[in-house]
Parts: C-alpha cells; sequence; structure tokens
C-alpha cells in the first residue's frame, strides 16, 4: 500500500481531474459542509463537493438552474444587521453572550477585540490561532474574534472557513456566534432556519475543537452557540442559546465518510469529468454515474436539486415524496413496487410495509363500492 502522502497526492490529482483540466476548485465553505451533513448519503454530492466542482454552474449546464441562494437584498439587509450587532466594539453582542450563555461570570465591559488581517487564508488561520491563545491564557476578561479563520481537514485538504464571531468567555471556554437576518418572534425563529443555522454552526465549533486539541492544554469549546436574529420585527438584536451537539456528531460523521472519498473516486468509469464546457449530453451521463439520494429537503441546500428531482421522479423513486415515506416503506422504494404491493401482484405479505399497504388498499376499495351503494359523490 503506498504511502499516505503519496495517495492524498493521487486523490487531489484524481480530483483535479473530475473538476475538469484548468477548472480553478470551489472551496468548501461552512454552509456546504452543513448541507453534506444534512444528507450524509448522497455520494453525487460528496464527490462534486470533494472535488471542488462549481454546482451551480454544472445545474446550469445540465439545463436545471438553481435559485439556491441569498437574494442580494437578503446579502445587504444581513450585512446591515451583522454590523449594528457587532458596533461600539461588540458591547451588545457580548451582553447577549453574558446573558444566555455565561451568566455566572462577570458582565462584560472593555472586551478585548484582537486585530486578525493577514494575508492569505493560511496567515488568516495562524493569525487566528495565535488570538485565541492569547485570549485563553488571559483568563478574566472577554475577547471577541470578529471573523476569525478557521481551517478544518476536509478529504485531506484544509477547509477554509469563516465564522461571524468566535467569543472567549473569561474562564477560558470558546463559543461560536451565528448572525442571521430572520427574525426571532415572541423569543422563537422558524425551525428550519435555526436547524440549519446550527449546522452550519456545528461546522465552526468542530473546527475550534481542532484548533483547541493543539493548545496546551488544551480548550474547551462549548457546545451551545449563540444565535443572534433581529427582535420581532424590529432591527434591534436578540439571541438564543443553541445547543449543536446532535448536528456536531452527525456533521463528525460525514466528514469521516468524506476522507474516504477515493472509493467513490474509484467506482467512477475512467475518463469522467464534471467540467461545465463539455456538451450537455456527456456532463449528464457523468453526474448520472454517481448515485444521488435525492430528498425534498435537498431544495433548500443544494444547487444541483431540480436536476436530481427530475431524475429522481422519471425513475419513480419514493424518495421524492419525502424520507418519513421513503423509512416507511422498507425495501419497496419505487412508486411502481408500492402500487404492485397494495394491488397483491408483488411483494413479500409477510413484511410490515406490504401488509400496511394492502390494508390500506382494501380499506380504500370499501369505501369506494359504499359510496357506489349509497349513491354518494
Amino acid at each position: 500500500m503506498p504511502p499516505p502522502r503519496t495517495r492524498e497526492k493521487a486523490l487531489r490529482h484524481r480530483l483535479a481531474e473530475l473538476r475538469g483540466p484548468e477548472v480553478q476548485a470551489k472551496a468548501l465553505d461552512a454552509r456546504a459542509l452543513a448541507a453534506l451533513a444534512a444528507n450524509p448519503g448522497c455520494r453525487r454530492r460528496a464527490i462534486l463537493d470533494g472535488a471542488g466542482v462549481d454546482k451551480a454552474r454544472l445545474a446550469s449546464a445540465l439545463g436545471a438552474p438553481s435559485v439556491f441562494g441569498q437574494s442580494q437584498f437578503a446579502f445587504v439587509r444581513g450585512n446591515a444587521f451583522e454590523a449594528k450587532v457587532k458596533a461600539d466594539g461588540g458591547t451588545e453582542l457580548l451582553r447577549l453572550a453574558h446573558e444566555k450563555l455565561d451568566r455566572s461570570a462577570e458582565p462584560p465591559a472593555g472586551a478585548s477585540v484582537p486585530d486578525l488581517t493577514a494575508q492569505g487564508p493560511e496567515g488568516r488561520t495562524a493569525r487566528t490561532v495565535l488570538a485565541l491563545r492569547e485570549a485563553t491564557e488571559a483568563t478574566g476578561t472577554w475577547t471577541l474574534l470578529d471573523h476569525p479563520m478557521l481551517a478544518l481537514d476536509v478529504a485531506g485538504s484544509p477547509a477554509f472557513l469563516e465564522p461571524d464571531a468566535v467569543i472567549v468567555h473569561p474562564d477560558g471556554s470558546w463559543s461560536v456566534v451565528e448572525i442571521k437576518s430572520f427574525p426571532m418572534l415572541d423569543g422563537s425563529a422558524d425551525p428550519a432556519k435555526v436547524g440549519a443555522a446550527a449546522r452550519q454552526a456545528a461546522v465552526y465549533v468542530l473546527a475550534l475543537e481542532e484548533v483547541a486539541a493543539r493548545l496546551g492544554p488544551p480548550a474547551r469549546v462549548r457546545h451551545r452557540i449563540l444565535l443572534v436574529c433581529p427582535k420581532d420585527f424590529s432591527n434591534l438584536p436578540t439571541a438564543s442559546a443553541v445547543d449543536v451537539r446532535k448536528q456536531r456528531a452527525v456533521t463528525a460523521r460525514q466528514l469521516t465518510r468524506l476522507t474516504r472519498i477515493q472509493e467513490i473516486a474509484d467506482a467512477l468509469p475512467e475518463g469522467v469529468c464534471f467540467s461545465p464546457e463539455l456538451p450537455a449530453e456527456q456532463l449528464a451521463a457523468a453526474v448520472e454515474s454517481v448515485p444521488a439520494t435525492y430528498a425534498p429537503e435537498c431544495l433548500s441546500a443544494c444547487e444541483l436539486a431540480f436536476h436530481c428531482r427530475e431524475r429522481s421522479r422519471e425513475a419513480g423513486a419514493v424518495t421524492c415524496l419525502g424520507r418519513p415515506v421513503r423509512a416507511e416503506l422498507g425495501g419497496l422504494s419505487t412508486v411502481d413496487e408500492v402500487l404492485a404491493a397494495a394491488r397483491g401482484e408483488a411483494g413479500d405479505p409477510e413484511d410490515p410495509a406490504v401488509a400496511a399497504l394492502r390494508r390500506a388498499a382494501a380499506l380504500r376499495a370499501e369505501a369506494l363500492a359504499a359510496r357506489e351503494v349509497t349513491g354518494c359523490r
């Protein structure tokens, strides 16, 4: 077996071939890694993200352009809200952190906001590590790191991540801050949006844990992050503490699977390439050579969702109806199989899913017969 460094070099070369000649790799960010965690069984997304393929361009080349992403208006509004939250040296942000995460500590006063500017992502990452080390050693004070740069190993190469903020508490522990522009009404926000924010924050927590492990002694990374949103319909900030332990565990498992991306690449036919410059038919064949696991949730998380949904519908896959339905149907993976089982034409009668379908079909037939007898319409 070749040494690890040789294998990593071979994998990077293979991924560059899949991306296309002279095509710049699209860097993985926390949003992409969080989406991977939301659908860990999708081999197609894993190989495309691992190879650095621009999925938005790919979707357009396939004739199924994506509408996934943040509108320009929302982007500007989010930046304005974040600037308001961090104004005056992050006074309001630290007040919310003290209130929601660490009431036992002394209230923040005159907190430190270190300068994290440096050249390139590697330089910014090194500067962030130094600032975290210094802040952790200076116990008894609050420190706010504004847009630090973190590195997380993904498939043998670093992914550079930029959280909104990281707070170092007086006891030396670290907390991730997520600032979002969706409202928090009466103390609660849209569960789907909170879940997406939690998955994204979990990626930052994993990256911080890698940094913390290299310090001596290791620092503690808190698993309750601070989610800051506008209060009701105003532009005033409010916050909530969100436990991301579950999301962190799922993301960690998926990243472990990503390190085995070599297996997916080795299973692909020779000459496969995902360059958007290829003819549409050749590109579609390349994409279809990697199995996808489509679910309706992909529409809010993946640029290829419309393409995968169309193919999933053509195949009659029950995943189009959602993961809960798919889970209830056991080994029945297509709509045709489900209908055949319900009609008694296929399927094991001892299978609970088949028995339930036949019972439902019988009840439906009885209801239709009763309606015909009574003349109801």
